[in-house]
């Protein structure tokens, strides 16, 4: 469009478009929602694991890559880098999920330890808690004493969600 308008010649076919003052703006986004930040996906990625192969996990349902379900199946392959961008994709929703429900101002760290949270338990589960309650009452503390509940699958305690549940906790309250 700045090369139509100054009269400018064509632009050579093997360079770059000029990125400077004569390019596009910058598209600004004055109200963008909380995302999680890499060291909440580093905690996914960690308590997840990665898993090339599907597998059926402690609550029975079908699992791949670093802890992708929407649609994981018997007998599937998955690469670290297809793991990588499913992992991405199912963050995006959580991510939303998590703005939605929370109706108080709260901390990156924060965000991300209910981001993490939700992955593994669901959002249905995020919505219908004490945790979320007690959170949007703006009891913080209250809030991250919840955590420590949510350590069973299929009514089973699990050592792994013991300490997840930890990691989670003591991140909401850095």
């Amino acid at each position: 469009m700045a090369r139509k308008i100054l009269d400018l010649p064509k632009r050579p076919k093997d360079s770059q478009p000029y990125t400077g003052w004569l390019g596009e703006p910058e598209e600004i986004e004055p109200d963008k929602p909380m995302a999680i930040s890499n060291k909440g996906i580093a905690l996914i990625k960690r308590w997840e694991g990665f898993r090339d192969k599907s597998y059926l996990c402690p609550g029975n349902v079908w699992t791949i890559g670093y802890g992708h379900t929407g649609t994981a199946k018997k007998g599937m392959c998955i690469t670290r880098h297809e793991a990588e961008v499913l992992l991405r994709h199912d963050l995006r929703y959580f991510e939303a999920q998590v703005v939605k429900l929370v109706k108080v101002d709260i901390t990156q760290n924060q965000f991300d330890a209910l981001v993490s949270f939700a992955f593994n338990v669901g959002v249905h589960a995020l919505s219908q808690s004490t945790l979320l309650r007690r959170l949007n009452q703006q009891k913080y503390d209250r809030a991250a004493n919840e955590f420590e509940r949510w350590i069973y699958a299929a009514g089973k305690k699990l050592p792994g969600l013991v300490s997840r549940r930890q990691e989670e906790k003591r991140l909401f309250l850095s």
